[in-house]
């Protein structure tokens, strides 16, 4: 059972730390809003994976490639609209104590958002975790939970660490905290292009 939890957390942990959109997202939030408003952000893969894993075993080791093109074209346009927000943020620099008591919840919604219009996700439960959960949970039930309990539990804390990094750097003072969300707004645009790069590449 160890070694199916140990399994979870190694492919969690990887998939926090390697650059995308989802963190990306994470860290814009973050030098806003701080990392207080940011953290229940961390929670959305637990919102967003629950279809993803759904349709992942459903179709059990591969999703089909029109519906992977589809959600590139569909991530691409709801990456372009966070662009648009963060470089407003930038050209605001609103203070934290101005946002609305939704705040927190706009912030979940919009990260859990991300994560489910980011085809990683998607491919990682249909080519990979949903292969490995189906074996270990058939094998012993146990087993399949254990994965999905070290994968999410190491995703959540990857996730608030990456949180916590960057709002220090939120708090170097103004300038570096207005530069470095101006490369967040540079870096969630470049992604939606990527995204519609990947999708035109399945069109063509």
């Amino acid at each position: 059972m160890w070694s199916y939890f140990l399994l979870g957390a190694g492919f969690a942990f990887a998939a926090a730390v390697q650059p995308g959109p989802f963190q990306t997202f994470l860290i814009a939030e973050t030098l806003h809003r701080g990392w207080r408003r940011t953290v229940p952000a961390a929670l959305a893969p637990l919102l967003s994976d629950a279809p993803i894993i759904a349709a992942a075993l459903l179709v059990l080791t591969q999703i089909p490639g029109e519906m992977v093109r589809y959600l590139h074209f569909a991530g691409a346009l709801f990456l372009f609209y966070l662009t648009r927000d963060a470089w407003l943020s930038w050209r605001r620099e609103m203070p934290d104590d101005e946002a609305g008591d939704n705040a927190d919840q706009r912030t979940v919604f919009k990260a859990a958002l991300v994560n489910f219009l980011n085809p990683n996700p998607w491919l990682a439960w249909s080519l990979v975790m949903g292969p490995l959960f189906l074996k270990g949970y058939r094998e012993q039930p146990a087993q399949g939970i254990a994965l999905l309990v070290g994968f999410y539990l190491t995703m959540i804390i990857s996730l608030v660490g990456l949180i916590t990094v960057f709002a220090f750097a939120r708090r170097l003072g103004p300038q570096v905290r207005r530069v470095t969300l101006g490369l967040s707004v540079l870096a969630l645009a470049g992604f939606g292009f990527y995204q519609l790069w990947l999708g035109w590449q399945g069109v063509a």
